[in-house]
């Protein structure tokens, strides 16, 4: 399978409610971009004139160390990095296209790795208080052509300068503290994804490594209860491979390698199903 990413369009839905497929905003679009935490939660948001940049937020909640974080919209991860005891610490840098990305700073862990495409609210680390922080917060910055500017969260901009309270309008996916990488295993990548309303992400992923493509079905409701969730993955020619049943928090993984041939690939939760048509050919 070609390990690119390839073009999602006529993919085929099978679905009681719109599938959102991995994709960033077109040239010129803003993404939607929404409190990088799990929904309903709320957040203090504090600006102020001597911030660097002045355009972050620092969010703060009560006992929010190891709090997950999420992406604050799709995109591509397009920076993971360590700066030690200073200045960001543990960061990641999201992509979303259009000339717009995210900064995610002073984690006490990392979860993805550079070239994974996100859905939003996926899980992408944990608050901490690495590099230059004098306590647990997550330092959060939305990007145009490199400069921050004005954060808007859920189409409204952020107060400045102060303190305000905004709660999370974002998906609930980060509440899953299993990754699509981690139900795959090490080495492999999201190369793919499709959400499955409220209740979930169907994810596909490639290993370079052995060639083995992967999908993996996270939940996003009912997380540590068991309840109907599928992962399946077909290779052009070959039986298709499905997981299917009561799972607390992920279906999946199914593993197979498909040199030369196109892949199909879906999973379902929650009452909602996605089905790809052939692609990611190589």
């Amino acid at each position: 399978m070609f390990r690119a990413l390839a073009s999602l369009a006529g993919a085929a839905l099978i679905s009681t409610a719109v599938v959102v497929l991995g994709a960033v905003p077109e040239a010129g679009a803003a993404p939607a971009f929404q409190l990088p935490f799990p929904c309903g939660q709320t957040w203090d948001g504090q600006t102020r004139t001597d911030h660097s940049p002045a355009n972050a937020v620092d969010l703060n909640r009560a006992n929010d160390d190891g709090d997950p974080v999420g992406a604050a919209a799709s995109g591509r991860v397009s920076r993971v990095d360590d700066e030690g005891s200073i200045s960001y610490g543990k960061w990641i840098e999201i992509d979303h296209g259009a000339g717009y990305t995210t900064r995610y700073a002073h984690l006490s862990a990392q979860r993805v790795a550079v070239g994974d495409l996100v859905s939003p609210g996926q899980l992408i680390g944990n608050v901490g208080t690495t590099g230059g922080s004098t306590g647990p917060h997550l330092h959060f910055e939305e990007r145009l052509n490199s400069t921050a500017v004005k954060i808007v969260l859920n189409g409204s901009q952020i107060l400045y300068w102060g303190t305000r309270a905004y709660t999370s309008a974002n998906t609930c996916a980060a509440n899953n503290p299993h990754t699509p990488q981690a139900a795959c295993g090490s080495g492999y990548q999201v190369i793919d994804w499709a959400g499955l309303g409220s209740a979930g992400t169907v994810y596909l992923l490639y290993n370079a490594a052995n060639g083995n493509n992967c999908v993996t079905t996270i939940k996003a409701s009912s997380i540590g209860t068991a309840s109907a969730a599928s992962a399946f993955l077909e290779v052009e020619g070959q039986t298709r491979t499905t997981d299917s049943g009561s799972y607390a928090y992920y279906a999946g993984p199914v593993r197979k390698a498909a040199p030369g041939s196109c892949v199909r690939w879906g999973g379902s939760a929650g009452g909602t199903s996605y089905t790809s048509p052939f692609e990611h050919c190589g």
